[in-house]
């Protein structure tokens, strides 16, 4: 009898071409029964800590938030460099701390697209959230002065005529000197050690099929997608999926422990659940290969 698993991932085409093979049954994790739900990336992080699902790929952020309720599986991250959220504005606008500004539109509070923005403008602003799609729209419109963007955003933005006021990714690389984690899979840590290293193959082995048969991923990335040119789905690929998302190696640990850190520093993170007073601080959560 196959053990039923409650499993999230976004819209966003890099999962959609990462998860493609597990969604058709390419790869499978013996054993397993996977019920699939594909959602916004914060509705993810709020369904992973409400303890709706059994794994999901959630923000950075999330899973930091999370632990130790959470372990992060090893293979599925979006871990890189040149690949963070964008703050976009309307044309002219060439910073994000004038005078004028009234409105930041973020694509949620759990997103490591906040937490960048907070980590790096700390001065007060009226920061408001809302699902990643409808941030675009609203610039183009003229009801926010910035939005914190992610996703199809990083690669469509001059095609609605707005302008790219900061690249918090490489704000990111030149604090950090290495690479950001957005957000990747993470697992309820009370699943069996053993069935976790079995997802985490899975993910890498659903990986490997895709970059194999990149093809036979694009209809079931348009399906999901905001953007459906082939082309900006292929270049979306090519940019949040790397060495990295297939297995995260040491850095991916790394740069989760150096991102807690951080935050915690800007009192934007709390002290993991499983931490005494006294103890000695660890930056972030341990990773199942």
């Amino acid at each position: 009898m196959s053990t039923p698993l409650r499993i999230g991932i976004s819209t966003c085409p890099n999962d959609t071409f990462a998860f493609h093979a597990l969604l058709t049954g390419e790869v499978r994790v013996p054993g397993v029964e996977l019920a699939f739900e594909l959602r916004d990336i914060e509705e993810l992080n709020e369904r992973m800590q409400r303890g709706a699902l059994d794994v999901a790929k959630v923000s950075a952020f999330a899973a930091l938030r999370l632990h130790p309720r959470v372990t992060p599986l090893a293979s599925g991250w979006a871990l890189g460099q040149g690949m963070g959220p964008v703050v976009l504005g309307a044309p002219g606008r060439r910073q994000a701390s004038e005078a004028a500004l009234a409105l930041v539109l973020a694509p949620g509070e759990h997103t490591t697209a906040t937490l960048l923005w907070r980590l790096f403008h700390p001065e007060p602003v009226r920061l408001e959230q809302c699902t990643f799609s409808e941030i675009l729209p609203a610039l183009e419109d003229g009801r926010a002065d910035l939005g914190v963007c992610i996703h199809e955003a990083r690669f469509t933005w001059q095609e609605h005529g707005l302008a790219l006021v900061e690249d918090l990714g490489a704000t990111w690389e030149a604090r950090a000197g290495g690479p950001l984690p957005l957000g990747g899979p993470v697992a309820r840590s009370t699943l069996a050690p053993e069935l976790r290293t079995a997802l985490s193959g899975a993910i890498r082995a659903s990986i490997e099929w895709g970059l194999a048969h990149p093809g036979a991923c694009l209809a079931t990335m348009r399906r999901h997608a905001q953007e459906q040119d082939d082309a900006a789905l292929r270049a979306h690929v090519d940019l949040y999926v790397n060495e990295w998302t297939v297995h995260w190696g040491s850095a991916g640990p790394r740069a989760l422990a150096l991102l807690a850190d951080l935050a915690r520093e800007r009192g934007l993170l709390g002290v993991p659940e499983n931490e005494g007073r006294d103890s000695k601080r660890t930056a972030g959560p341990g990773s199942q290969s």
